[in-house]
Parts: C-alpha cells; structure tokens; sequence
C-alpha cells in the first residue's frame, strides 16, 4: 500500500561482547520524547539532563552486539520494526559511536527512499521508521543497504536449496517469497524517482502500530517491545513445521548468510554500525567469524 504526504517539502580475530557503558557511548544530552529536532541536530539533544546507558531501558546489551577486529568494531543493533523503543536505541547508538558506515537491513536499491524520508525537519522522521532514523542520526555519507534482493542473495539461497532438498511446496514458497521481495524493492526505488522530481512524499509501506508510542515513558517502550519479541517468536515457534515457515527459515539462512558476509567486507571501510531485525541479531553474529565473505560478489558499496 502506498500513502502519499504532499506537505512535506524536505526532499531535500573476532571479540564478541553485549554493548556496556564503556564501549563508547558514554551518556549525552537529551529528552528521549523529542521529536521535534531539526535535521542535522544531535536528534537527543535537548534540555532534561544526560541519557546515561545504564539507566536507559531502551538502550540496553540485550539487543546490541558488538564484533572487534583489527579491521575495526561492527555493532549490531536489534530492532522491532517501526516500535519507537527501537527507533530510540538506533537514535541513541549512531550518534554515540559516529560510525564511517551505517549499514541497513534494506534492500540496496531502497537507500535512496529512506534518505529522502530522512531528509526531514522532524526527529525521528514521520516515514520510515528506525532506517530512516538510523540514516538521520549518522554523520556519514556511507549509508548501505545489506538485504535482499541481491545476486549474492540469490546465489546463497540456490545453495541453501539444493543443501537442504525441501519439498516442492517448499520451493515454490521460497520463490514465490523472492518474487513479493523483489517487487517491494522496485516499489521503493519507484517511489524514490518520484520523490527526487516532485514535491511528493510516498510511502510504501504502513508502520506498524503499537501500544506505545515516542511520548510515553521509556519503560512502557521497553516493556511492550519485549512483549512484541516474545509474540513474534512464540509464533515462529508455533508455525515452525507449515511450509511457509520452512520457507521462511530457508530464506533467512540464505539473507543472515549474506548480510554476515555483506558486514565483514564493509567494516575494511572502518567502524560500522548496523540495523537489523532483532530475529536476525544472533544468527548474523554467529556466522561473522566463518563466514566466506569472498563470495559476496556485489561489493561493499550500493552506491
């Protein structure tokens, strides 16, 4: 579904850890409810005091990960999808780190509508969600979309396939699944030509709605985004055998695979910080360290 907004002119060796108060982040000013920053502004600035870690619930090592090398410190951090406890946490995390890459579980070809809905007065902007919230709060310019679909996608769910040998129902799931992704990501880019030329902000997709929202106080965010994590994987548990949740399952192996790969190639580029569904977190960590990032064949920069 697409909604349009004609008001807003704005077009314009590996060393894992859980995230703590003394990984850089450090405590900064801010009232956690602004959300109205102009672009640009540190989006927690504001005038109640410092935001210390530790006292935050949003902003906790439960959903962030970080990875050292000698290349430099990936740091994973785990979302809800459009939920503002997630939204703040990437707020929170990009502007503490500064990191030289920003990385997204987006389709590459997405970037470009993301950073118009970026390109906003409003902090965090009205359109989507913590990408285009993560994109605002990051001083960089290297901004990466790391998610399907993509040739190196493709090549590694082939993989997963014939390694796997599922059911014919299966395999037709999983196109079928690649197909609606695909699809999506041509909408987004759509929509991103159509940004860039007029005064015309669409959006592809509704946000989720929640119980909470930015206003409320930050330990109702928490507190719904873990009920939220809980649903969504009591479901997945509850589903696990269906078809299309072996297809899912097989899609995702094919997507965490890739974005693994996807993260070791980009973080050459210096201190990365990525945004991914909080479902995805772990499994990307775990295959960091063996992953063969050399058959990732679309590079380390989308644009």
């Amino acid at each position: 579904m697409i909604s349009v907004d004609p008001g807003d002119d704005g077009l314009d060796g590996f060393m894992l850890g859980h995230l703590t108060h003394d990984d850089g982040l450090g405590s900064v000013e801010g009232d956690p409810n602004d959300t109205g920053a102009a672009q640009g502004r540190n989006p927690d600035a504001g005038a109640e005091g410092n935001v210390d870690i530790d006292s935050d619930p949003r902003v906790t090592g439960e959903y962030v990960r970080q990875v050292s090398s000698a290349a430099g410190t990936l740091t994973l951090v785990g979302v809800v999808h459009d939920h503002p406890a997630s939204t703040y946490r990437v707020r929170r995390v990009i502007t503490g780190l500064d990191p030289d890459v920003l990385a997204l579980e987006l389709p590459p070809v997405s970037i470009p509508l993301f950073e118009q809905y970026a390109n906003a007065d409003r902090s965090p902007p009205v359109f989507g969600g913590e990408m285009s919230a993560a994109i605002q709060a990051a001083a960089t310019a290297t901004t990466v979309g790391i998610d399907r679909p993509t040739v190196g996608f493709f090549r590694r769910l082939g993989r997963v396939l014939l390694r796997e040998r599922p059911p014919l129902r299966t395999v037709r799931n999983v196109v079928s699944d690649a197909v609606e992704t695909t699809k999506h990501a041509i909408t987004c880019r759509a929509a991103a030509a159509v940004g860039a030329r007029t005064s015309v902000r669409l959006e592809v997709d509704s946000p989720i709605a929640y119980d909470v929202g930015p206003a409320d106080a930050a330990d109702d965010q928490a507190r719904d985004e873990r009920t939220q994590v809980r649903r969504s994987r009591s479901f997945m548990n509850a589903f696990r055998t269906a078809s299309r949740s072996q297809a899912s399952r097989l899609e995702d192996a094919a997507r965490e695979e890739e974005m693994a790969a996807r993260l070791v190639r980009l973080r050459e580029e210096g201190d990365t910080v990525a945004v991914v569904g909080i479902d995805h977190l772990d499994s990307i960590v775990e295959r960091l360290s063996p992953v063969d990032d050399a058959t990732s064949p679309d590079g380390v920069r989308d644009r």
